[in-house]
């Protein structure tokens, strides 16, 4: 099967409404969490009003949005300077195994490199997710000594 090359670019207001279709879907896909619509396109709107808070970057193959990703910066005092994490990443599933992620991937971790303060990229994944974890060290991320704990409210 032949595909057209997939494009990356900087998400933008027109792409919301397409980003809140994915977040809906990897909620339950990924934990059977039924999401709130209007929580979730409030919150998505929020990140395109609020910069400070992250930004979208969206992967098209034939013109259509197949997948997405959001940075959040998080500085880093030891490092003096931005961490970026990778969050809400999503790819249709029609175009799972298929360089869509790995594209996104490359396409930020360049723009990552261009900028001085950027000092990495980071990522949690469900421990259960083995495939993700595989595709994520053939990038040439590393699985170091830290556990995730959390402790989350619901959405209003």
């Amino acid at each position: 099967m032949e595909f057209e090359r997939i494009i990356c670019r900087d998400a933008d207001p027109a792409d919301q409404k397409k980003i809140v279709e994915f977040q809906v879907s990897l909620a339950w896909e990924s934990e059977q969490l039924k999401l709130d619509l209007g929580t979730c396109s409030m919150g998505v709107q929020e990140v395109f009003k609020n910069p400070h808070l992250g930004k979208y970057f969206v992967a098209e193959r034939n013109s259509q949005l197949v997948g997405s990703l959001l940075i959040i910066p998080e500085w880093s005092d030891w490092r003096n300077g931005m961490v970026w994490w990778i969050h809400s990443v999503y790819v249709m599933p029609s175009e799972r195994r298929n360089g869509v992620f790995s594209t996104l991937y490359r396409f930020i971790k360049t723009r990552g490199e261009e900028e001085q303060n950027i000092r990495g990229l980071r990522l949690f994944v469900d421990k259960t997710n083995i495939r993700a974890q595989q595709v994520y060290q053939k990038l040439g991320m590393t699985n170091h000594h830290y556990d995730l704990y959390e402790c989350m409210r619901d959405a209003k």
